[in-house]
């Protein structure tokens, strides 16, 4: 049991709320390599080789909740994130689409129907002078076994609009998460 799952068992036996949780902490490592990483970046000058990440998930009986840190980005710019379908690869597409509770039948989606932050997991998150961000989304939704498996960073802020919605450009680096 991870140490947030652990110390989640103990706050839900106070509170008689069951939470059940998963922690991951990388340091990016260039996708170029071809390894195989917890966390891997596609560009180094927004996300630089060491810089950090911990993703923290947590369940309870209304939904989900996630948790991103990132220090040591390219500082004073705002990045969009999401949680995607497939693990991180060698290429930034490997990762698939976002995961969506209600899965749009067009893809790739960009109707705001389908294509928001409560029917998806948005991480939005600007970095302040020294390159540190994070975001936190609670979802009222469970993610289906094995279907949600990474946190991808993105070029900048999610569009809404009708067209561009979920869109947020390029995606410059990916974390692997075990999503429960």
């Amino acid at each position: 049991m991870s140490v947030l799952a652990s110390s989640m068992a103990v706050a839900s036996s106070m509170t008689g709320v069951t939470c059940d949780g998963t922690a991951v902490h990388g340091r990016f490592e260039s996708a170029a390599g071809g390894g195989t990483y917890q966390a891997v970046t596609f560009d180094a000058k927004a996300v630089p080789e060491g810089s950090r990440v911990v993703v923290l998930e947590s369940t309870h009986g209304d939904g989900t909740r996630i948790e991103l840190r990132l220090h040591g980005l390219q500082p004073d710019r705002t990045f969009g994130a999401h949680v995607h379908q497939k693990p991180c690869g060698t290429k930034p597409a490997d990762s698939g689409a976002h995961y969506q509770d209600v899965v749009d039948p067009k893809q790739p989606s960009s109707d705001p129907e389908y294509a928001n932050p409560d029917n998806e997991v948005w991480l939005d998150f600007t970095t302040d002078g020294r390159g540190n961000g994070s975001a936190t989304s609670s979802v009222d939704f469970f993610f289906r076994a094995g279907e949600a498996r990474s946190v991808v960073i993105h070029e900048h802020a999610t569009e809404t609009g009708p067209g561009h919605a979920g869109m947020a450009g390029a995606r410059l680096a990916c974390v692997n998460v075990p999503f429960e």
